[in-house]
């Protein structure tokens, strides 16, 4: 599947905020879409963000982590773990829509619709550059961060 061309989108952030792609210009920004909030694989995908943290700032790189949780849920995920970074509650499914990351996946034997893990990378003009989607939890946030520091 090709990368949809996304020019902006907006959403309700952590820490009483709103993220609009098009206000990060500037900055590249690592947009991660993960499943579900305090579950193994998306704690240690956002533990692996928040330890390499300082690494995408001195990168130029903002770091979002987008679910369909509430935002109450995310401040809790977020607290919990001490990431630094806004979680976006997408709980209409729009980014999730925009991006192309709702699949069908086999749960216990039975079909459900969820977010695939996919993580997609915008340089500072706001182009998408890189995508990953489909992807293993551990050791990812270290490849975009090798992605990033090459921009």
């Amino acid at each position: 599947m090709s990368d949809p061309v996304i020019s902006d989108f907006e959403l309700p952030a952590t820490g009483n905020t709103a993220f609009k792609l098009s206000a990060q210009r500037g900055r590249n920004v690592v947009v991660y879409f993960y499943p579900k909030d305090d579950t193994p694989g998306c704690t240690l995908e956002g533990q692996e963000f928040r330890d390499l943290h300082a690494d995408f700032a001195k990168a130029n790189t903002t770091v979002v982590g987008v679910s369909r949780d509430s935002l109450a849920s995310h401040e809790k995920f977020k607290a919990k773990f001490e990431f630094p970074f806004e979680l976006l509650a997408d709980t209409e499914e729009k980014a999730c829509e925009l991006f192309g990351v709702m699949k069908l996946k086999n749960m216990y034997g039975k079909q459900v619709r969820g977010v695939e893990r996919s993580t997609f990378v915008f340089d500072a003009e706001g182009k998408l550059v890189k995508s990953w989607r489909g992807l293993k939890a551990p050791g990812h946030a270290a490849e975009v961060l090798a992605f990033v520091q090459t921009l």
